[in-house]
């Protein structure tokens, strides 16, 4: 990358499906802003299928924070039906997002960091990136953390005494050497490049479905059949004690895949076409969530029925069968669903957004290692020790920020620019994306105010969570049990009132 862009450039290449690339052999001078991991994908690589998206989905949705999503709400109270309306409402919203961000990926074959270059100025993009990173860099943490916790405990069944090995860090130290070696596994997967996880995505997610069938049949087993699995009771009803918990519920499972609605980009940019990346997503999401929600909530009423009390974590599930068989498929299907979705969710995002960040420092393979780096120093297991901390405090939080930045990238991409953008100017400084000094205060602004509004009103019950009582802001209380949808209606509506009469590419 030695030349600028001629100026004389006919400018990017259209094919007749609508996506666009650059003309060969354009190549950008100044590296502060383009590596070849940003650049975008030739339409010869632009190749994943219908069926590589709905699988890409199928591995994701199926793991175990996934499940402990709806086995928390069934902790949490509310019944099977209760619990599965929640989840599968809260998946058909955040599809709407995933879907119009997603646009961007097969018509451009940009990254999410360079898409928000559009929007907040290519230095500007670097706030968004580096929100959605920190948010990745500690889900990465907590799922490495759940999997080898999962190792650890099946492991320790089947050979015994691994429980009792002298503790380092207040946790035995077969603990710490599960962790890091499941840690190392991870990597070694995404070191290989976005090829790879394809190919394992497609694999990995018929087998994990086979898991949790196995898993709910077992459980039916134990309980006497289905019935005594339907028959659990909600302790909220449908009355005044069912919504003040439907509504923030509502909002974290719309939280949990939030992080997606923003860099699903990330994945997009290899597809076919928009036909692919539509029907894929559409096909693999929502169902897939819904079925996972299902059949966990199935287990978890029936570990109710079979021992008295929810058992809400499915190792810990699990691990309560004296079968070496069962342990050993268990334990391989905890492996497979946590590296399933913790490479595609919490490696790729991070690996581009750090790279937009340093371009000529940092490539793809460097931004995933730096993940997996930070994932491991912010210790972040104590996330998921209360159904309480993870539906509310964690995901209410960040789906209130990862809102906010969604209806500023919906709103420049579809209302302000119709989706069109000039793919050159994402890559170069003084462009007509270089706003003020890279920066579009607009967009900072947009997002401020948002901000403010979705999670300014953050609170926890007494000795729950880190916030006060009354809310950060006591006067944005009521708004906190609706972040998500308060961030993204917010920041859109400022960020078009403020860019009125401004449309451009």
């Amino acid at each position: 990358m030695t030349a600028t862009v001629p100026p004389t450039s006919d400018g990017p290449i259209p094919d007749p499906a609508g996506r666009v690339e650059l003309p060969p052999g354009t190549t950008f001078a100044d590296r502060r802003f383009v590596n070849d991991d940003l650049l975008p994908v030739p339409l010869a690589r632009r190749r994943w299928t219908t069926y590589n998206f709905a699988a890409l989905w199928v591995g994701m949705a199926h793991n175990i924070p996934s499940w402990l999503l709806a086995s928390g709400l069934v902790a949490l109270g509310m019944d099977w039906k209760q619990a599965v309306f929640t989840i599968a409402l809260a998946n058909v919203i955040v599809l709407a997002p995933m879907l119009l961000t997603g646009h961007a990926g097969p018509k451009y074959g940009i990254p999410f960091p360079v898409l928000a270059r559009a929007s907040f100025g290519l230095r500007g993009a670097n706030l968004p990136a580096m929100i959605r990173a920190g948010v990745a860099c500690a889900w990465f943490g907590i799922q490495t953390w759940i999997g080898g916790q999962g190792i650890f405990v099946l492991l320790g069944k089947l050979f015994g005494g691994w429980a009792e090995a002298s503790q380092v860090g207040g946790q035995p130290w077969t603990l710490w050497v599960c962790f890091v070696l499941f840690w190392a596994l991870e990597l070694a997967i995404i070191y290989r490049g976005m090829e790879a996880l394809r190919r394992f995505e497609n694999w990995a997610a018929p087998f994990v479905i086979v898991g949790a069938l196995v898993l709910l049949a077992w459980i039916a087993n134990k309980a006497g059949g289905l019935g005594p699995l339907l028959d659990q009771p909600s302790k909220l009803g449908w009355g005044a004690d069912f919504w003040p918990v439907f509504f923030p519920s509502l909002m974290g499972m719309i939280a949990f895949w939030s992080t997606l609605s923003l860099n699903i980009p990330d994945f997009t940019r290899f597809g076919a076409g928009q036909r692919a990346q539509v029907w894929g997503q559409t096909l693999g999401l929502p169902t897939t969530m819904t079925l996972f929600a299902l059949l966990s909530v199935f287990v978890t009423s029936g570990s109710q029925a079979v021992y008295g009390a929810a058992v809400w974590d499915p190792v810990a599930l699990a691990a309560r069968t004296d079968n070496v068989f069962g342990l050993l498929f268990a334990l391989v299907t905890v492996l497979v669903a946590t590296i399933s979705v913790n490479i595609a969710a919490n490696v790729v995002s991070p690996a581009y957004d750090l790279a937009n960040l340093a371009p000529r420092l940092i490539d793809f393979r460097t931004g995933a290692l730096i993940t997996g780096v930070v994932g491991v120093l912010i210790m972040p297991w104590k996330l998921t020790e209360t159904p309480e901390l993870y539906i509310f405090t964690w995901l209410g939080l960040v789906g209130g920020l990862l809102g906010t930045v969604a209806g500023i990238l919906i709103a420049d991409y579809w209302i302000v620019r119709r989706t069109a953008l000039d793919l050159p100017a994402l890559y170069t400084p003084g462009g007509r994306y270089w706003y003020t000094s890279g920066w579009n205060l607009r967009a900072v602004a947009a997002f401020a105010a948002g901000g403010v509004l979705a999670v300014g009103g953050s609170h926890s019950a007494p000795g729950k969570g880190p916030f006060p009582e009354d809310g950060l802001i006591p006067l944005l209380k009521p708004l906190a049990d609706y972040g998500w949808a308060v961030g993204l209606a917010a920041s859109l509506v400022v960020y078009v009132a403020l860019t009125a009469g401004r449309r451009r590419t």
